[in-house]
């Protein structure tokens, strides 16, 4: 069922009193228009006056279509407002509201940050980094700050932690999700297989953003200015996110620039070696960027058949769904492509 609009005249008219109620200042909606992208999540850009003053804003709440694992917009939140409070380069938050009385459903509000996160044009237009380099160093450096935050948190309190290693949990994880499926998919149950006999034991546990990439990382003038999308944050293998951002499927126009079709591989792992102190295990990266691969694909599926199922189809989940015939093979030459790792015989 589709959601109900959130830009009719009442609901306006509610979240400016909200908004005036949390901001401390009479509020009036000058412009409300929803943002590009957005398959799981909608983004709407608010145009404010604020007691008198210009300022913008982006709301984000549920997409019609979601993804497995994709936390509400309340986890969200809190892992925003933690990573804002931590010095991490994030939008600066504004509230949660869980009242469906105000809009129609639960919603989170940030400041609006500049810049450009459409990959894309990231990975096309020489002109937005001047220099690529400088820009991969400061990626890494960033994830390296991310992965600082260790549990215990308690404002965290609300993320999953893994039972053994991580790699394992994930590989189960994306098992529940392949059940879920209508149909079968014989070839990713064998590359997880294979993987599973290889799951590396993870050095340390912490916050894992879970989709830092190209497309979640707003940039302005070659500059870091934002780490968006924190719903799929945990605690986990800091590694995963480390494959996560270096696959080939989140280069983009770029293949060849290993760190996220904006920089090569090097400049991203010097950063984030600098800042965190520690050499990633760059044996461990492989298995991360064939799970990386293997995850798309399972997403891009569920969309599909999203697609398929919903009375309202939108082009998003369609195009998505598209991409797994091409993920799959990418994966299984992936995972044919790891070098052989002992095999313990409780994988066995």
């Amino acid at each position: 069922m589709a959601e109900p609009p959130i830009d009719g005249p009442d609901q306006r008219a509610r979240l400016a009193a909200w908004l005036s109620a949390r901001l401390g200042a009479p509020v009036t909606i000058g412009a409300m228009a929803r943002m590009s992208g957005g398959a799981i999540q909608e983004n709407w850009r608010l145009h404010l006056d604020v007691g008198g003053a210009a300022s913008e804003l982006v709301l984000r709440t549920d997409a019609a279509s979601v993804v497995a694992a994709s936390a509400g917009r309340e986890e969200e939140f809190r892992v925003l407002a933690h990573a804002y409070r931590a010095g991490i380069t994030v939008p600066e938050p504004i509230g949660f509201c869980a009242d469906r009385s105000v809009i129609g459903r639960p919603f989170s509000v940030a400041r609006r940050i500049h810049g450009v996160a459409d990959a894309r044009r990231l990975t096309r237009e020489e002109a937005l980094i001047p220099d690529h380099e400088a820009l991969g160093e400061a990626l890494g450096a960033e994830l390296a700050r991310i992965h600082a935050i260790r549990p215990p948190v308690a404002d965290l309190d609300v993320l999953p932690r893994p039972a053994g290693v991580p790699a394992l949990a994930r590989i189960a994880l994306y098992r529940g999700w392949l059940d879920a499926l209508a149909h079968p998919q014989p070839a990713i149950e064998w590359a997880l297989r294979r993987l599973e006999l290889r799951a590396p034991a993870a050095e340390i546990v912490t916050l894992v953003h879970g989709d830092y990439r190209t497309g979640n990382l707003m940039i302005d003038a070659g500059r870091l200015t934002a780490v968006l999308d924190w719903e799929f944050a945990a605690w986990g293998d800091p590694v995963e996110d480390i494959g996560w951002f270096c696959a080939r499927c989140w280069r983009f126009a770029r293949p060849d620039r290993e760190g996220g079709g904006l920089a090569s591989r090097a400049a991203f792992y010097r950063g984030y070696e600098r800042e965190a102190g520690r050499t990633i295990p760059a044996a461990a990266v492989p298995f991360w960027e064939a799970m990386a691969t293997l995850r798309w694909a399972i997403i891009a599926l569920q969309q599909g058949e999203r697609y398929r199922a919903d009375a309202t189809p939108t082009l998003e989940p369609a195009m998505t769904g598209r991409l797994a015939p091409q993920l799959v093979l990418d994966a299984l030459e992936q995972v044919d492509a790891l070098a052989p790792l002992a095999e313990t015989a409780d994988a066995r």
